[in-house]
């Protein structure tokens, strides 16, 4: 505030009185900005509640699938050779898995060169097929791929021969190993199966021979470049499913057991013993979380509103109609019973207890034998009138009751919307307040100023007059 001469001509102390005046004006403002606190609370506490009610949907909703209830769980005797995943619609079973073979690629090396030097020139042809390295000589069969070629030149080193090959993408992956010896040409088929093997063909130049150290064709030149060296020929995964024959080009089995993919990783001697069951473990969590996040509404709808004696506080949403109403309809939503024809009508019956307050315990004993029967237990949470149950079921139900909460008209949105009305209010209140204060603190000012004007002109004119006077009295 600026330096004021207000005052003067009266002699009062006019800012004490504006101040204080104003002051007592604006009084109704501890009250508004109270208000306003309480109300940014409520929203925020409705927000925490809206937020655990959508946990709560989406965790009644799951379920209310099929999926929760028709999964399966898959042991294996020897996890480190066999193992499986569900993959599809899988049946209650138990079989026996023994391997005699793993898959693998193709693999040649050629012999060892000096370092850098060239090997000749000519095309090498590239072809993926089947070998039968049982028959003598081995036969090729030849696959479906179009043959590559790959043309060297007379100052082609092994390096740079790899690169043509990996250029060429004819299925196979050329690499250059170095040694003591010197250098070696690795060829390996890119996948595993019989159906990956290759052979390589060569037509040498005349004027540069020597390329023939790099062809693959025993069949036609036995003993001949790579295949003078060590074969690793590509086979496919060879085992029994209860002793039946089952091959694969890698080492899964997708379609052998229907709704399974096996994968094996060993060669076994025994018979690796596999169980396929119902996860009960996963529909026990599924049911783990949806009372965890029905606890986690009821426990903040239970704090907001009840009453702390020994402290005497309430909580922010006590009275709050919205809040107790709400709190009330959950309640009375889980403790419902199914109807129909149900085996397991009420949460009660598989150990699902509400206690005091509306929350909910887990009786795992109770809970554990339900498991035993997921066909009943399903019935008691996903039984739906509209899918032709008899019953509805206290998922479906709590799905139903949640989803009409969080609708665009529901109960959720129209409380945000009455918070918000409420929020524009008291800021309209305040500013109203604000005002009045603002136009009495203006009006006061005013009325003092005139006050010490006239004020003026009286001192100046009782001064005159007691100089007339003394001048008289002379």
């Amino acid at each position: 505030m600026g330096i004021t001469s207000i005052g003067i001509g009266s002699g009062l102390d006019v800012e004490t009185i504006v101040t204080k005046t104003v002051a007592l004006e604006k009084q109704p403002l501890v009250q508004l900005q109270a208000k306003a606190d309480t109300i940014q609370t409520k929203i925020s506490t409705f927000s925490q509640v809206k937020s655990l009610l959508s946990t709560l949907s989406d965790a009644a909703a799951k379920l209310t699938r099929d999926s929760a209830w028709n999964g399966m769980a898959v042991s294996s005797s020897n996890s480190a050779a066999v193992t499986a995943t569900v993959s599809g619609i899988a049946s209650a079973s138990s079989f026996g898995v023994s391997v005699q073979q793993l898959a693998r690629a193709q693999s040649n090396a050629s012999t060892a060169v000096a370092k850098d030097s060239v090997i000749g020139a000519g095309t090498m042809t590239i072809q993926l097929g089947t070998w039968d390295s049982t028959a003598n000589p081995p036969t090729f069969g030849v696959g479906s791929s179009k043959p590559i070629n790959v043309s060297v030149s007379a100052t082609d080193t092994i390096t740079n021969i790899a690169a043509k090959i990996n250029e060429g993408d004819a299925g196979v992956t050329a690499t250059v190993l170095r040694d003591a010896s010197g250098e070696r040409l690795l060829l390996r088929s890119k996948t595993t199966g019989e159906e990956s093997g290759f052979r390589v063909q060569v037509a040498e130049d005349p004027a540069a021979p020597g390329l023939s150290k790099l062809a693959f064709d025993p069949q036609n030149s036995p003993g001949v470049g790579l295949a003078a060296n060590t074969i690793q020929y590509a086979q496919n995964t060879q085992a029994k499913i209860n002793g039946i024959s089952v091959t694969s080009k890698d080492n899964t089995f997708t379609e052998a057991i229907p709704g399974l993919t096996l994968t094996v990783s060993q060669v076994t001697t025994t018979d690796v013993e596999m169980g396929v069951k119902a996860d009960t473990a996963t529909m026990k969590k599924n049911i783990q979380d949806f009372v965890d996040a029905y606890n986690a509404v009821n426990d903040l709808l239970g704090s907001s509103t009840k009453y702390d004696s020994e402290s005497k506080t309430k909580g922010v949403l006590q009275g709050d109609s919205t809040a107790v109403g709400l709190q009330n309809s959950l309640r009375a939503a889980i403790g419902a019973a199914v109807g129909g024809t149900s085996a397991l009508q009420t949460l009660s019956d598989i150990g699902l207890e509400v206690q005091r307050g509306g929350k909910l315990t887990v009786d795992n004993t109770k809970l554990d034998n339900a498991l035993k029967t997921p066909d009943t237990l399903k019935q008691l949470f996903a039984s739906d009138p509209a899918s032709g149950g008899t019953g509805t079921g206290a998922a479906v139900r709590m799905k139903s009751f949640t989803s009409g909460l969080l609708s665009l008209d529901g109960l959720m949105n129209n409380k945000s919307d009455a918070l918000d009305l409420e929020v524009k209010r008291n800021t309209s209140d305040q500013e109203k307040v604000n005002n009045r204060a603002a136009v009495l603190e203006k009006r006061m000012r005013a009325q003092y100023t005139a006050l010490d004007t006239q004020m003026g002109s009286l001192s100046a004119l009782n001064s005159y007059i007691t100089q007339q006077v003394a001048q008289w009295n002379k």
